[in-house]
């Protein structure tokens, strides 16, 4: 178990420069985590770890003239609440920000735990004040208490000007978590003009501690990983948002406006209209990541094997050449003599291993270089759920074949880090136009199925080779479900039901056509392929060419005349809104010519 306190001691500190130190060593030395306040005015202090430990820092504090009254607050823990152990010399051990108030020289009246519960029980005509952030009292309060309505403890003057002129006659008894505030708000209550105020010793803690839950709602936020304690000083089922401080109930934690690091459904209120994150400082954060390319930049690539059904009980060159046959055997030998082929416990795995299926190895590929991409990533929109982006080409949408960092995931990933945007659609490497992404496993499973049912309106613009005879017309050939030479796909009779719209826009004088497609199912290359299949190829395509072959080359290279296919408006219902919305991106020179 992990013993916590928390504590704080008002006296007149001097030399904190060196007492930082020492006492930062002390607790790394001892492995203890937390943080330390030091003050001209005093000490405040949480800090976990091993009991022996703690109690043996405890001792060398109250050695320190002004501190011998050190009063720990204990609790225990299954794991350490804390991440890092800071001491850090303040202004004020909390900060109040009213000259003149000095608990080390004055502080009001002390009501111990106990006394108060046998008001309580008296029914004794008492004001409780929580002294608290609003958020901490989300958690809990006493019952009936008056609640100061503050964000932060410097807004706690002006809630108190607030109060009912009343209640300066009243007997006033204020709260908080472990008493430090009140050492400030109750002296202050009294100077300006409160006749009866008492604080609580100890605070909320020591009151668990004394009386356990009597005449308490709820529980008790605490400043660690804990988040919240109950009566019983047991950490509760709490969470804390990132973004905001909120606590989060674990309700609260599946609702889709909360995302990890990011928001929740207190700030995402505020952040979505308000707060619109700036996209020129996005265009140069996604600058800034492809300077230079992250595939450019050599580096060991470890690629992921599965052991499929088909391979079980075989040795591992077999299932290699099983999984990659379009690399020869030979080249496979060399490579598992060369120890890069690699089980859980990173121990190289010989050809003749004998493999199971469902088995996870890594391919190592030493000193990696990616070929390039375009990476002029144009952000459309972005709020607290989605990402809209104008999608360059060349540029691979997911980790494939020979792109791994030079992909818009991964650059997404870098630029948006700590969120790992998900994309929800997917457009081809040589493809140009609007791509979605969003920002949590929640809204993506709000926004992805929209695609699968056929409830996203899409609209390209297609340059095409040939001149259609008709203004309008449709192609509802099935798309082979098996991916063929390259990964393409080809119309087959057995394969996917399929559906796209056309409406010719221009007929130019170079032989070509300009198109507007509207695809009503989600094929791999459904707009590639029905055009190729009615004779009308798209231009720059080097996959499904003019003359009803199949090319040799799937994703272009930057110096490639590009594919004349954009991804120009896409309509769906916004995840957490479920209002219809749409993006444009612009149109690439080759559509406008």
């Amino acid at each position: 178990m992990i013993t916590n306190i928390s504590c704080y001691q008002f006296a007149a500190l001097s030399e904190l420069k060196e007492l930082r130190q020492r006492l930062l060593q002390q607790c790394k030395t001892s492995e203890l985590k937390g943080t330390i306040l030091l003050s001209t005015e005093g000490i405040n202090m949480f800090v976990a770890g091993r009991r022996e430990h703690v109690d043996a820092l405890v001792a060398d504090l109250r050695a320190i003239p002004g501190l011998e009254g050190l009063t720990p607050k204990y609790s225990e823990s299954a794991e350490q609440p804390f991440r890092r152990m800071l001491v850090r010399i303040k202004k004020e051990i909390i900060a109040f920000g009213v000259e003149g108030i000095e608990p080390a020289k004055y502080t009001s009246p002390r009501l111990e735990p106990k006394v108060l519960k046998q008001w309580l029980d008296e029914g004794r005509p008492v004001i409780l004040l929580d002294t608290r952030n609003d958020y901490e009292v989300k958690l809990g309060t006493f019952k009936g208490a008056v609640v100061a309505g503050i964000d932060s403890f410097r807004d706690f003057p002006a809630a108190v000007a607030k109060l009912p002129p009343e209640m300066k006659h009243a007997q006033v008894v204020s709260f908080c978590t472990g008493g430090i505030r009140c050492e400030k708000a109750a002296p202050y209550m009294e100077r300006e003009g409160f006749e009866h105020v008492w604080q609580l010793e100890g605070g909320i803690l020591k009151y668990f501690e004394e009386c356990g839950s009597a005449h308490y709602d709820g529980e008790l936020f605490v400043f660690d990983q804990r988040v919240g304690v109950d009566p019983a000083l047991h950490e509760s089922s709490w969470s804390l948002c990132f973004a905001c401080r909120a606590p989060l109930t674990v309700e609260e934690k599946s609702d889709p406006r909360y995302v990890e690091n990011v928001s929740c459904p207190y700030c995402f209120k505020r952040a979505a209209g308000e707060q619109r994150v700036q996209i020129d400082e996005r265009q140069a954060a996604i600058r800034a990541a492809v300077t230079p390319l992250p595939g450019s930049v050599p580096y060991d690539q470890a690629r992921p094997l599965s052991v499929p059904e088909a391979c079980d009980r075989g040795t591992m060159l077999d299932c290699l050449c099983h999984n990659m046959p379009h690399i020869a055997r030979e080249e496979w030998l060399a490579t598992c003599a060369a120890g890069r082929i690699l089980d859980d416990d990173q121990t190289p795995v010989a050809a003749h291993h004998v493999v199971r299926a469902g088995e996870r190895y890594l391919h190592l590929k030493p000193a990696q270089c990616e070929p390039n991409v375009c990476a002029d990533i144009r952000v459309i929109f972005e709020d607290e759920a989605i990402i809209v982006v104008n999608k360059p080409a060349p540029l691979p949408a997911h980790p494939s074949g020979r792109f791994n960092r030079n992909t818009l995931q991964y650059i997404a990933s870098l630029v948006w880090h700590p969120i790992k945007p998900r994309g929800v659609h997917r457009l081809d490497a040589n493809t140009t136009g609007v791509t979605v992404l969003c920002k949590s496993r929640e809204f993506a499973s709000a926004v992805q199925p929209q695609f699968e049912r056929g409830a996203v309106d899409k609209m390209y613009l297609a340059r095409v080779q040939g001149h259609p005879p008709l203004d309008e017309f449709v192609c509802d050939a099935p798309v082979s479900a098996e991916a063929g030479k390259l990964g393409g796909r080809i119309v087959d009779a057995s394969g996917l039901a399929a559906h796209t719209e056309f409406r010719v826009v221009a007929r130019h004088a170079d032989g070509t056509a300009l198109l507007e497609v509207q695809p009503r199912t989600g094929r791999t290359n459904q707009i590639r392929v029905h055009l190729w299949h009615l004779g009308f190829p798209i231009v720059g395509d080097a996959a499904y060419l003019a003359d009803g072959a199949v090319g040799e080359t799937q994703t272009l290279t930057v110096d490639d005349p590009p594919l004349c296919l954009h991804a120009h408006c896409i309509a769906f219902n916004h995840p957490l809104t479920k209002e219809r919305i749409a993006f444009e991106a612009e149109p690439p020179t080759w559509a406008t010519a």
